[in-house]
């Protein structure tokens, strides 16, 4: 069984800097795995535990420092890293990174089993670029799922949180899943494991690698743009309220919102 895991290298801070094009500025950030797809690496994992010739490549976009988060996946006990780094692929939106990324999986690893991403990335928040992927290569997709409860040559089967409650679907592979954050503390990488990562090679693939033209590709390919980027600014009032006049400040409370 052959399993992707599509990641993405996040900003460790708060500190973020802005391109004049509105984009978030990567390049020499503290970066870290994005929290969502560290569970996506722990459910690829599991199945790796419990099943037989499986193996677990993981693909990601951005710039030359984020083979590091590659190497970590690796350390944590994935296969192999591939990374799509080129500066043409530079300010992409959703659908130019899905359009980028399922052009390098229909070209290199058209064999695979099972996609699985995490839900959202913590500096976008759109939970879009999982869905676009699966719709680009016009596979079943799960999204919102809590764990993957079963896999096999044929079939995954999984449990997705809803605002009703919780739901137990079933998919035909190839498929691709979207991981939430699970309810565990996630694995920490082993000495052997950090000693195979540092070792371990990222393979780099470029805009020429996957077939596509400059236009299809990050900001040139971007339907969607940031037209203003700002850091809000939060202010706090307080107002201390003696006992007895509780009674009258609720009541002016009620009668302005009526």
């Amino acid at each position: 069984m052959k399993i992707l895991v599509c990641i993405k290298q996040v900003p460790d801070t708060t500190d973020i800097r802005w391109t004049e094009n509105n984009t978030i500025q990567r390049d020499g950030l503290e970066s870290v795995i994005n929290p969502f797809d560290i569970y996506a690496i722990e459910e690829a994992l599991k199945i790796k535990k419990t099943r037989k010739n499986v193996t677990i490549t993981v693909l990601s976009m951005g710039p030359n420092q984020a083979t590091e988060a590659l190497k970590k996946a690796i350390a944590l006990g994935c296969d192999d890293g591939v990374l799509l780094c080129d500066k043409k692929f530079a300010g992409a939106d959703t659908y130019a990174t899905s359009k980028t990324i399922s052009s390098a999986i229909r070209h290199y690893f058209s064999d695979f089993n099972l996609i699985i991403c995490g839900q959202f990335a913590t500096d976008g928040d759109t939970a879009q670029t999982g869905p676009s992927i699966a719709a680009k290569l016009d596979i079943p997709q799960i999204t919102y799922v809590k764990e993957i409860v079963d896999s096999n040559e044929f079939y995954v089967t999984a449990r997705r949180e809803l605002e009703e409650g919780m739901e137990t679907v079933q998919a035909k592979l190839p498929a691709l899943v979207c991981i939430l954050k699970g309810d565990y503390e996630p694995s920490r990488p082993t000495i052997n494991g950090i000693k195979r990562a540092q070792n371990s090679k990222i393979r780099i693939l470029t805009l020429s690698d996957i077939l596509l033209d400059p236009d299809e590709v990050g900001l040139k390919g971007s339907p969607t743009y940031v037209s203003k980027a700002f850091r809000m600014i939060k202010k706090h009032r307080c107002e201390f309220i003696d006992l007895k006049d509780i009674p009258a400040k609720i009541r002016e409370v009620t009668n302005t919102y009526e």
